[in-house]
């Protein structure tokens, strides 16, 4: 499985982990319809669920940067710039055409997503994790 949420993925910071558990949950239904071999073109719910990752990111990232602002966080400018970097390549894939090898561009954006999501967490996201709890952020 794809997207499967680990405790170890948690910052210890409650509205965080909320909001990261439900881009786990989003991706799940990216990787549910890309994997489906039920005989259906599911294209168009695929873009749905894309651009509800999308608007879900940004909110998760406006919130994040929000937090580090008010406390100071000093990767705040490298954490813009990565933040800047997955919202781009994100709508890239989706402006992408599908059609023309669905199967195997549906399947690189999943590796995307399931890449980015982990890894963005496990590494850049860890980097605050010990910062804000020693502020009594939780």
């Amino acid at each position: 499985m794809y997207f499967e949420w680990k405790d170890s993925y948690g910052v210890n910071i409650a509205e965080i982990d909320k909001q990261h558990k439900k881009l786990f949950e989003i991706g799940g239904k990216i990787s549910d319809l890309v994997l489906a071999k039920d005989g259906y073109d599911h294209y168009d719910e695929i873009m749905v669920v894309l651009e509800e990752l999308k608007e879900y990111t940004l909110k998760h990232f406006r919130y994040e940067e929000m937090l580090m602002e008010k406390y100071g966080f000093e990767g705040l400018d490298q954490h813009k710039i990565e933040h800047m970097f997955l919202v781009k390549k994100l709508e890239r894939m989706k402006n992408e055409d599908i059609d023309a090898n669905q199967e195997e561009t549906l399947l690189n954006l999943i590796n995307f997503v399931s890449d980015w999501i982990a890894g963005h967490i496990l590494k850049t996201d860890m980097g605050y994790k010990e910062f804000f709890n020693a502020k009594g952020i939780k």
